[in-house]
């Protein structure tokens, strides 16, 4: 079969996290695309060189255009602007005031991956993540279950990380899941929560636990608030996470934006929801039993969701 090939669209902070870990985990090759001019080329040359102290055997190219990028196996999708603080009001803008601005980059990028990936799985990470999986999933033509977007994972992921600083306990006993769109509406389940096994509500207060849930919610915020732009290193970890098991087909259960047909009661949405992801991309969507309470919290996300994507045109 033969390496796979990983096409990152965008070679900005997120997109050049991306390759690297790419290129620590021997993913598969990786082409590094970015319309300013030699950013890719010169990022990737540096991972290129990094890869013999790696004990990385995989090549690594940069370009401006796509023609590099043909018959990928991923390609994932980074770009377009990222949050930032405006000069004049001092206030930071959300994912939701990127829309248009990044429906029209977004819709570019999808277009050439279609032209010369055909056959690709694309990940979409750019913001608004939700809304963005909308326009990839319109502009490329793809069945659905081959546009997934990057959001439950890195949502449980910071889910994760703040309770086990909370707890002083390691990660890897953490189990988590949060569902929802990416956004500050997005649904942590501590119903569904854990530490090796024990439920999360034995191990610590509800009041801490709200606001950890809370933080969660507000951690992309937390980080502009702190970088001046988004973050990068936990969505690149992510994605890479998601990367590898579709190139190497491991059937795992990862939260994803995906697009529902019935499933959780939506129809034709982007939703973040458990999701088995293969060689095919979305291979299966698993529907979790959903009290009330969790049922309404996917509801307000669910809204949030719907008015973005009504301003797309689609």
């Amino acid at each position: 079969m033969g390496r796979k090939k990983i096409s990152i669209i965008g070679a900005g902070n997120v997109g050049a996290s991306c390759a690297t870990w790419i290129t620590a985990k021997e993913l598969g090759d990786v082409v590094l695309v970015d319309r300013v001019q030699n950013l890719g080329k010169g990022k990737a040359l540096d991972l290129m060189q990094a890869a013999p102290v790696l004990s990385s055997d995989i090549t690594l190219v940069g370009s401006e255009g796509y023609e590099e990028t043909a018959e990928s196996d991923v390609v994932v999708i980074t770009a377009g602007m990222p949050r930032k603080k405006d000069p004049v009001t001092g206030q930071w803008t959300s994912r939701n005031d990127l829309v248009k601005t990044n429906q029209e980059i977004v819709g570019q990028v999808s277009r050439e991956v279609a032209k010369y990936s055909p056959n690709a799985v694309v990940i979409v990470v750019s913001n608004p993540l939700d809304a963005m999986c909308h326009v990839a999933l319109a502009e490329t033509g793809f069945p659905a279950n081959r546009v997934i977007g990057q959001a439950g994972s890195l949502d449980t992921a910071r889910y994760k990380a703040f309770l086990a600083m909370e707890l002083g306990l390691s990660v890897r006993d953490i189990h988590a899941i949060v569902l929802g769109g990416h956004g500050d509406e997005m649904v942590p389940l501590p119903r569904h929560t854990s530490v090796a096994g024990i439920p999360i509500r034995e191990l610590i207060a509800e009041e801490k636990l709200q606001a950890i849930i809370e933080r969660t919610r507000k951690g992309g915020g937390e980080i502009v608030g702190l970088l001046g732009t988004s973050a990068y290193y936990a969505p690149a970890a992510g994605t890479v996470e998601m990367v590898e098991t579709i190139v190497r087909d491991q059937k795992r259960v990862i939260p994803s934006a995906v697009y529902l047909k019935g499933q959780y009661g939506y129809e034709n949405l982007f939703i973040g929801v458990p999701a088995v992801l293969g060689a095919d991309g979305v291979e299966k969507v698993i529907e979790m039993q959903l009290n009330d309470e969790e049922k309404a919290m996917l509801e307000i996300s669910a809204k949030a969701v719907r008015d973005v994507v009504g301003v797309l045109g689609y």
